[in-house]
């Protein structure tokens, strides 16, 4: 009896059954529905979870039994939706989980039958135009979400079921539209992201609705809503002086940004007449009179005074996240012409009929920044109800008279589109005369262009230069703009096919900028040098032939030279300066200006500082400190370096110091026949134990496993730079060594990198142990100094450094002790009959000693040493190139030929000169050879021994240079 009644499903209605996927649940629920169609608050939790159920069966049903979804078609269950939607006493809690619900079912449905049954009988639309209790923000998130989960199911079969062609009724766009302006970001998101799928369905009834009934209403509150947006950003900028609004100034451009990136994806999807529309209010309501006019509003003086307006630096930076992001043709060609052709006429009525894309009647009106008629709604409300469209208020002649364009400038019109053969269409004779008149270039009745080019003058700072840089920069790489305006100015973009002059004023400006970049202590930022040095290979550079004339080629490697001047300053033999050069010039390299990422940085916007708490980068910063400044010296020689290596179709043959090519990499196979080869036992830290010979390189420490295949050779396991090395001995184990090899890393990078070989070395003996920390040790000294004699030929210096590096005086309190010091030397090593040879220092030099970075009293042995002022004394004797009779002369000082006997060397000075002869006499075996001759090792060991600043000491690569093959050399196989 039982089983009877189940099977014809009487008992679905009373008792729930156990299994929640099944039909049968679905019918428990829908009693459920029925028995509760007013909500009171005792059934408000058992309606949320019938809900939540519902919605969780419904999509099983979908994938797995379709008798599930033929049921809740048949009941009509999304009437009972409606039925509890419209009950006004306090059923919010009951509508987020009925949005929540509805939400879930479109997202999650894979059938399409399924998803057309759900939006029949037009319960959807009704849902839509529901009127919830916005005030709620949780109803509200619920319902712009289910709005856009709707928007993502439009296609050309299912917006028949939103739009009603008949009745002119959209309502899942007219409703989602009026959310444009929200509070809440999300929603504002929301809203674009809906819109844009919208106009992406191709259905020429519903976009003509779109762009006839609502475009005009939607775009003019849009422009509105931004305009004021950027009057906030505006007000932030001349507030903030201190950087103490940043955060909220950052919110602001990215939201600005984000309207940007919106209308630039409308303008994309290539819907001429909502195009036209949307640029119309662009133009007139906000790049015109805002934009523009603040732009030269203190340059032009015959206009009348427009409100509201921005600060230059504000309209500059606008004006280059226009072209920076916008790349509809139309609009920036002409917003381009309007800056490089345009004069005041464009603020009048004359020009508006001039400029407008599509002229009509109610166009031709001066353009200005204001507020619409009426808010949004009602907007929406008169037109579709109305029978206005825009569509039939234009004029018959819908082309605009690019004849009377002319009348203000001698440019082609900027509404000339581009044809794929356009490059090889022939031009007039007209045109042809005005080609050949561009090297006449003025700045007469230009006055947006003669604004832009003062804001290039360089005088504290490059605050507003760095903005006015960005916009021609901006202009150049656009391939919206055509080649033909900007070649009128002489400023070629990249769409240029050939460059014949360039425009001398501009770059005049650019290299006295470069130049105050070059200056010491010079208030120009790393990012403006690196933008104005695109934009002038743009200009002059085209297939690795220059156009540059010779004196402003001279002018910038006059500036080249300045940067190494100021580079010479900071040239030190401590290691943080080698490191520093390296990790500048890999960073360079692997980070290359990305100028759109770089000028949406809202810190920019504020007036530059030094301090490095804001947490602004620091290539968009000043420096801060000896540090920071050494980096910008750096990085500004790297600058001035490629670029005239550029300009004279040069290659960098010189950098990076350690060439990939040159070094030993793993897997290669080496000949080790006469090599001096250490065994040793390679523990990691996970606790791996590994046998193999350790083979110090000339640059590189390289773990060798015998190759078993030929003899007398080994295959490389790991290779490593001596230079980022650090050996420690075991304090447990006198067998034991700790090396690590760190990983190169740029100073700015944050934490601690990792290491790329951390092991302990176990060797078989304590004296096997003691030599391989002192070749490790000696090896990493002398990779080291090599590359600083590289970095020294880079920079020009001769071999010997001394302490007269031309650089700026330093009056600073650490200058003046180090004054006081030399000049106190030199008086107690004076004597009355000096040794020939020997000057004293003069004044001039003394003067432009550089102060050290840091302290210079730990030093690593063999690296290159700045010559003391001991050096100096006239009593000293240097002249002998033998090691042992600088050690004879120094125990055993004799008198001289005059009887009068020899002034003592200072004790410290004696036992500091002592310690490091003995280093170097105990130091016995040399460095190991990667392919090298015997005449580059007689060379490098002749530049070693030059280096170190004295005659005293031979190298011992020159001594192990005589034998053709030397002991411990290794030769690639």
């Amino acid at each position: 009896m039982t089983d009877m009644f189940k099977n014809r499903g009487l008992f679905g209605g009373f008792w729930k059954p156990k299994n929640p996927h099944s039909l049968e649940h679905l019918k428990y629920l829908y009693s459920v529905l029925s028995k509760n169609q007013t909500v009171t608050e005792s059934n408000k939790s058992l309606l949320v979870e019938t809900l939540r159920s519902i919605a969780e069966i419904l999509i099983w049903g979908d994938q797995n039994d379709s008798s599930v979804f033929d049921f809740f078609l048949e009941r009509n269950m999304l009437s009972f939706f409606l039925k509890i939607m419209d009950q006004k006493t306090g059923n919010n809690y009951v509508c987020v989980q009925l949005l929540q619900t509805l939400n879930i079912l479109f997202e999650n449905m894979r059938n399409e039958t399924s998803i057309y049954y759900l939006l029949s009988n037009n319960h959807v639309n009704s849902i839509i135009i529901h009127k919830f209790d916005f005030s709620d923000e949780e109803v509200m998130a619920y319902f712009i979400s289910f709005l856009k989960t709707l928007s993502f199911r439009l296609n050309k079969h299912t917006i028949h079921f939103f739009y009603n062609e008949h009745t002119h009724d959209f309502p899942l766009y007219t409703e989602a539209i009026k959310f444009f302006n929200h509070s809440e970001s999300m929603v504002r998101i929301a809203v674009r992201t809906l819109s844009l799928n919208v106009y992406r369905v191709e259905d020429q009834a519903m976009l003509k609705f779109v762009t006839d009934k609502t475009a005009a209403p939607y775009f003019s509150n849009l422009v509105w809503f931004i305009g004021n947006h950027i009057l906030d950003i505006d007000a932030c900028v001349r507030n903030d002086a201190d950087h103490q609004s940043l955060n909220k100034l950052k919110d602001l451009v990215a939201e600005h940004l984000d309207h940007l990136h919106y209308i630039n994806d409308i303008l994309c999807l290539n819907i001429e007449s909502l195009n036209k529309v949307l640029s119309d209010h662009l133009l007139n309501r906000l790049f015109i009179p805002l934009y523009m006019y603040s732009l030269s509003r203190k340059s032009v003086s015959s206009v009348e005074e427009l409100k509201p307006f921005v600060s230059p630096v504000v309209a500059l930076f606008l004006l280059c996240q226009v072209f920076l992001i916008i790349t509809h043709i139309p609009l920036v060609r002409l917003l381009a012409w309007i800056i490089v052709a345009g004069d005041t006429e464009v603020f009048t009525e004359r020009g508006a009929t001039l400029y407008v894309s599509s002229p009509k009647k109610k166009s031709r009106v001066k353009p200005s920044f204001m507020a619409p008629p009426e808010t949004l709604d009602k907007l929406l409300e008169e037109r579709i109800r109305g029978n206005r469209s825009d569509s039939e208020e234009e004029t018959e002649d819908d082309v605009c008279n690019a004849g009377s364009i002319s009348q203000l400038t001698l440019l082609p019109s900027p509404f000339h589109l581009p044809t794929p053969d356009s490059s090889e269409m022939p031009i007039t004779d007209e045109e042809k005369l005005r080609l050949a008149g561009v090297s006449n270039f003025s700045l007469d009745d230009r006055p947006f262009l003669t604004a832009l080019f003062q804001f290039l003058d360089h005088s504290d700072n490059d605050y507003i230069q760095l903005y006015a840089l960005c916009l021609i920069y901006a202009m150049q790489i656009n391939k919206g703009i055509n080649k033909e305006l900007l070649d009128s100015v002489l400023i070629h973009s990249v769409n240029a096919d050939r460059l014949q002059a360039y425009n001398s004023i501009l770059m005049e400006k650019y290299i006295k900028l470069v130049t105050a970049g070059c200056q010491y202590g010079s208030r120009v930022r790393l990012v403006t040098l690196e933008l104005l040095i695109k934009s002038i290979k743009l200009m002059v550079v085209k297939d690795n032939k220059s156009i540059l004339q010779d004196a402003h080629f001279a002018a910038l490697e006059g500036a080249r030279e300045d940067s190494t001047l100021i580079l010479r300053n900071f040239y030190k033999s401590e290691e943080i300066f080698l490191d520093m050069f390296e990790d500048e010039y890999r960073e360079m390299l692997k980070k290359p200006i990305n100028v759109e990422f770089v000028m949406s940085d809202a810190s920019l916007l504020l007036p530059p500082t030094g301090t490095p708490l804001t947490g602004i980068d620091f290539q968009k910063r000043l420096p801060c400190g000896e540090v920071e400044r050494a980096r910008k010296a750096i990085r500004t020689f790297f600058l001035l370096r490629d670029v005239s290596l550029t300009l004279q179709g040069l290659k960098e043959t010189s950098l990076p110091l350690s060439s990939p090519d040159s070094c030993v990499k793993e897997g290669a196979v080496l000949d080790l026949n006469n090599s001096d080869l250490q065994a040793v036992t390679v523990e990691y830290k996970d606790g791996k134990k590994q046998r193999r010979f350790l083979v110090v390189d000339l640059l590189q420490i390289i773990l060798v496993k015998p190759d078993q295949e030929r003899l007398g050779c080994g295959v490389a396991r790991y290779s490593g730079f001596l230079q980022d090395l650090e050996v420690t001995s075991d304090k447990d184990d006198s067998r034991c060594l700790h090396v690590t090899v760190h990983k190169p890393s740029s100073g700015s990078a944050k934490g601690t990198p990792t290491p790329l070989l951390s092991a302990t070395f176990t060797f078989d003996d304590y004296i096997r142990c003691m030599a391989a920390k002192q070749r490790l040790t000696k090896g990493r000294a002398k990779a080291r100094q090599k590359k600083m004699h590289m970095i020294a030929r880079l920079l020009e210096l001769p071999c010997n450094v001394g302490p007269a590096c031309p650089s700026p005086p330093q009056n600073t309190l650490s200058n003046l002790r180090q004054d006081s010091r030399r000049n106190r030397l030199a008086n107690v090593g004076a004597s009355p009959s000096p040794r020939a040879g020997v000057s004293t220092p003069s004044p001039r030099n003394m003067a432009s000693n550089y102060r050290p970075m840091f302290d210079a009293s730990h030093r690593v042995p063999g690296s290159a040493a700045m010559l003391k002022p001991r050096e100096k004394r006239p009593l000293q004797r240097r002249l002998s190139p033998r090691r042992d009779d600088v050690t004879r002369e120094s125990a055993s000082p004799t008198p001289s030929d005059g009887g009068i006997p020899m002034e003592a060397i200072p004790r410290r000075d004696e036992e500091r000169l002592s310690r490091e002869t003995m280093e170097e006499e105990t130091s016995f075996e040399g460095p190991t050879w990667y392919v090298t001759s015997d005449d580059n090792d007689q060379q490098d060991g002749a530049s070693t021994s030059q280096t170190d600043g004295s005659n005293t000491t031979r190298s011992l690569d020159t001594e192990y240079s005589e034998s053709p093959r030397r002991k411990g050399s290794i030769q690639d196989v």
